[in-house]
C-alpha cells in the first residue's frame, strides 16, 4: 500500500494492463514511464537529451558531504525539486534544459523528484551503444532542502580539487575516473562561445573508450578557433569540432590517476564495469540502499559495439602512438590507426 501511495499516477489504466501480465504495481509504474521517456524524450536516441540526463544524475548526487550532511541530501533529487534555486548556480547551467524537459513527467507520473533524476539517466544512456545497463532503484523520498552551491565540480577545477571534491562525496579516485566514462557521451554547451555543442570526443553517439585515448593525445589547437577559454586545453581534434576540457586533462595526466585512465583504453569491459559500479553508487548517495526496490529489470539493454561493428579505440585520423603524452609508466595498449580522410563530427541532437 506504501508504494501505491507514493507512486499514483494519471496513467493509471495503462499501469493496470502492465499487472494484468504479472508485474508488480511499482514494475508497472516504471514501464510506463520508462515508455513515455523513451518516446516524448529521447526518441530512443542517444542524443542530448539522453547526454544530460546522465549528466543531471551527477549533478544531483555528487551534492552532497559525508562530513557535513546539512549541505545537501545526494541524490534526493533537490536539482529537480529544488530547480528554482539550483538552477541559479553556475555549475548546473549544463542541465537546465533537461531539468525543464524533465517538469512534465514529474506532473504527470508522479513520481519522486529523486527517483525520475535516476531513473531518467539510467533509461538514457540505454540508448547509447556500448553502455551497461545501469542499476536502478527505486522508492527515494522527496527532496526537503535544497543544495548548497559549489559542490559540483568544475571544467577548470586541478585534479587535487576534483579528487578532494570526489573524496568528500564519497568516491575514490579510481572512481572519479570511472564517473568520467560518461564524458564518452558528452557535448560541451557551455564551455567555449567558438564551440557550442562541441563534442568531447570523436564518437558523441557511442559509449566507448575513444573518449581516453583522445584526451591523452597531443593538443594543437581548439574548436572554433581562438585560444580557448579557462575550461580547456588545446585538443587533438579540434579541427574536427572535439573539444577538450582541462579538468579532464587534469586528471588523465595526475599521478593518482593517470594509469587508471590509460587501463580505460581499448578495455571497453573494463570500462562498462567500472562506470556501472561508480554510478549504483552515486545514485544511492545520501539514501539507505536497504529500503529501496531493485527495479533494474526495467531499464532496457543497450547494444554493443559488436553490435555496430566497430572497434572499441582507434587512433583517429594522423593520429598514432607518437602522438600521445603519456604519464603513466604502464605500456600502452596496441590500438589500430585510421586511415579514413578526417572529417568533422556530425551534430545529432
Amino acid at each position: 500500500m506504501l508504494w501505491r501511495n507514493l507512486y499514483s499516477s494519471p496513467r493509471e489504466m495503462e499501469i493496470r494492463e502492465l499487472e494484468s501480465f504479472g508485474l508488480s504495481f511499482i514494475q508497472a509504474f516504471f514501464y510506463s514511464l520508462r515508455d513515455d521517456l523513451q518516446e516524448n524524450l529521447f526518441e530512443n536516441h542517444c542524443g542530448d537529451a539522453a547526454h544530460e540526463a546522465l549528466r543531471a544524475t551527477f549533478h544531483d548526487a555528487v551534492s552532497y558531504s559525508k562530513t557535513n550532511k546539512s549541505v545537501g541530501g545526494g541524490a534526493d533529487g533537490s536539482l529537480l525539486a529544488f530547480s528554482d534555486i539550483e538552477l541559479g548556480y553556475f555549475e548546473n547551467a549544463g542541465v537546465i534544459d533537461i531539468i525543464n524537459d524533465l517538469r512534465p513527467f514529474l506532473q504527470n507520473h508522479s513520481v519522486s523528484a529523486g527517483d525520475l533524476v535516476q531513473f531518467a539517466g539510467a533509461v538514457g544512456l540505454s540508448n547509447c551503444p556500448g553502455a551497461p545497463r545501469l542499476e536502478f532503484l527505486a522508492g527515494r523520498p522527496n527532496a526537503v532542502f535544497a543544495a548548497i552551491d559549489r559542490l559540483v565540480p568544475s571544467p577548470t577545477d586541478s585534479a587535487d580539487k576534483l579528487i578532494e571534491r570526489l573524496d568528500d562525496a564519497g568516491f575514490t579516485a579510481k572512481e572519479l575516473v570511472a564517473l568520467l566514462a560518461s564524458h564518452s557521451v558528452a557535448r560541451s554547451s557551455l564551455v567555449s562561445k567558438e564551440a557550442v555543442h562541441a563534442p568531447l570526443d570523436s564518437t558523441p553517439g557511442y559509449f566507448d573508450s575513444q573518449y581516453f585515448l583522445e584526451v591523452i593525445l597531443k593538443g594543437d589547437g581548439y574548436p572554433g578557433g581562438g585560444n580557448g577559454s579557462a575550461a580547456e586545453v588545446e585538443s587533438a581534434l579540434a579541427s574536427r569540432g572535439v573539444i577538450r576540457l582541462q579538468s579532464d586533462f587534469a586528471v588523465a595526466h595526475d599521478s593518482r590517476t593517470t594509469c587508471e585512465w590509460q587501463s580505460m583504453i581499448n578495455n571497453q569491459g573494463y570500462m562498462m564495469n567500472a562506470f556501472r559500479g561508480a554510478m549504483a553508487k552515486l545514485a544511492v548517495v545520501g539514501q539507505e540502499r536497504s529500503e529501496l526496490i531493485d527495479c533494474s529489470e526495467v531499464i532496457p539493454r543497450p547494444k554493443t559495439l559488436c553490435d555496430e561493428r566497430r572497434p572499441s579505440a582507434i587512433y583517429p585520423p594522423g593520429e598514432c602512438a607518437n602522438e600521445v603524452q603519456k604519464t603513466c609508466n604502464e605500456p600502452l595498449p596496441l590500438l589500430l590507426e585510421s586511415h579514413e580522410k578526417p572529417s568533422p563530427i556530425p551534430y545529432v541532437s
